[in-house]
């Protein structure tokens, strides 16, 4: 792991840090497990609402039907050298359930509305309730900065 030049920032940099990125980010890594066969990963787009994250799938897919059977998640920001990492439960909402501010700020965001899909998609939102940050080894050390649905100072 590179750690040359890498700056430990404080809780509050981390945390500013991350919330900048998950307003400008488009992709998240999502893991979800069914009980019976075990984990799975995928990549999603995603929009920040300030308090949770808001993504989209088909009805039908893995991740829809695993968040259904185990609702507890882990997002990951696609950046190795600025780590993100996210875990809450998931809450779902059939395409034509979903609060309309949050599916057009989706929409907004994508330049896509699976509303207006033919096949049935499935808005799935996490509220983490712990989140860590860090950049390289230097940062291991008091990555965690949301604790309990609670960002840490």
């Amino acid at each position: 792991m590179e750690t040359t030049g890498i700056v430990r920032r404080r809780t509050a940099e981390r945390v500013r840090d991350a919330l900048g990125r998950l307003v400008t980010e488009r992709d998240v890594w999502v893991s979800t497990a069914h009980p019976d066969h075990g984990p799975h990963q995928v990549p999603l787009w995603f929009m920040w609402d300030g308090r949770a994250v808001w993504m989209c799938t088909s009805a039908s897919s893995v991740t829809a039907r695993n968040v259904g059977k185990e609702p507890r998640v882990r997002l990951a920001l696609p950046d190795t050298l600025d780590v993100v990492l996210l875990q809450g439960e998931a809450e779902c909402f059939p395409d034509q359930e979903v609060t309309g501010d949050a599916a057009d700020a989706f929409a907004d965001k994508f330049g896509w509305d699976p509303r207006e899909e033919e096949d049935a998609f499935l808005y799935i939102r996490v509220t983490p309730r712990t989140v860590r940050a860090w950049r390289g080894e230097p940062e291991l050390r008091g990555r965690v900065i949301m604790r309990d649905g609670m960002w840490l100072e």
